[in-house]
């Protein structure tokens, strides 16, 4: 058996730098996959500004989006993501993606692009639900209406998810994360919108078919409209796991079994920031340019050389941290989740070097 299905990662997984214009009816232009990335699930955040993140998807329609930052409802605007395209997006004038001479990121996973798996409609408890799945890199698309009492969705990826995440599009309400990875066998709790500690969910854990959702305003209120999105690990391509870090400068090393291209870090047991990191606002070892999911703030990069707050390496096979601070190398447990530049070892056998 092959070591990986994937031998390149940016078929469904790319980052894209900019800098705004705010000129109308702007394309941007993805240099993946031999010129051919046209995104599902599209997460941008202004770098050298403040803003929240706008995380955007072809399932809902390119108007709408929700803040990682925020626990606020859906917002709907035009002149944001205007298009997704087969080799990228179209984005108009609004100023949190297109402000004049500010600098942008922009994250983009693949899923179907942007049509329906399968249209579920709703029986007894369980939601209506429209699935945008792709089992080949381990990610679905879920949008949703509550039924007000405990239900399940079928998530179309054939295997266990580690993870998922959940917004209430309709009203106030925390972006959930829940993960059976913050401690092996624990199915908890994390807030995306927050820098709170992990809490006990007492959910359901998923099977290969489907995802519990129980009853309430985060995951499954009465007529209520919700997005999920869902993850499964792909070796060679995508991983969510836990870590416990060293406290030590010569930190602690993380085995992904690829050379990451994104990495997300929150420790669970304390009010620390989720950090995002990747490799094209770092192209070269030491990585220490960082947004954080859970705030608006510009991206920090005044923590550069070793022993720095955010400062790590990637590796070819996973990533190293060579900091003390709690955000990510305290003597605590991290949850992370993370996606391929390049798997460790080809469909073909061929090992991948270091950068």
């Amino acid at each position: 058996m092959a070591y990986t299905t994937i031998d390149d990662p940016s078929a469904y997984f790319t980052t894209l730098l900019y800098t705004g214009d705010a000129n109308d009816n702007r394309d941007l232009t993805n240099d993946a996959n031999a010129g051919d990335f046209k995104p599902d699930w599209l997460w941008l955040k202004e770098r050298s500004s403040t803003s929240s993140h706008q995380l955007v998807d072809s399932t809902r329609g390119s108007s709408f989006a929700v803040m990682s930052d925020s626990n606020a409802l859906e917002d709907e605007d035009a002149n944001r993501v205007q298009a997704f395209q087969t080799n990228g997006f179209q984005i108009g004038t609004a100023s949190t993606v297109n402000q004049n001479t500010i600098t942008n990121v922009a994250w983009q996973w693949k899923a179907n692009g942007g049509t329906a798996t399968a249209t579920i409609s709703e029986s007894g408890n369980n939601p209506a639900a429209v699935v945008q799945a792709n089992p080949t890199a381990g990610f679905s698309i879920i949008s949703y209406t509550g039924t007000g009492s405990s239900g399940t969705i079928a998530h179309g990826l054939g295997a266990i998810p580690e993870v998922y995440i959940i917004k209430n599009r309709d009203a106030e309400s925390n972006f959930e994360v829940f993960t059976n990875q913050i401690v092996t066998g624990e199915n908890s709790v994390l807030r995306i919108d927050t820098a709170g500690a992990k809490a006990d969910s007492g959910v359901t854990l998923p099977t290969s078919s489907v995802i519990t959702v129980t009853q309430g305003v985060n995951q499954n209120g009465d007529g209520v409209k919700y997005i999920m999105y869902v993850f499964k690990n792909i070796q060679g391509y995508s991983k969510t796991g836990s870590y416990v870090g060293n406290g030590n400068a010569d930190g602690t090393f993380v085995y992904t079994g690829f050379k990451p291209a994104w990495v997300m870090i929150k420790r669970t047991s304390g009010s620390e920031n989720w950090v995002i990191w990747d490799n094209q606002r770092d192209p070269f070892n030491n990585f220490y340019h960082v947004l954080l999911a859970n705030a608006t703030s510009a991206e920090d990069t005044t923590n550069a050389g070793s022993g720095g707050r955010y400062v790590g390496d990637f590796l070819s096979n996973g990533f190293k941290l060579r900091n003390t601070h709690d955000t990510s190398n305290s003597s605590s447990t991290y949850v992370y989740l993370a996606f391929a530049e390049r798997p460790f070892v080809s469909s073909t056998g061929t090992p991948t070097v270091a950068r």
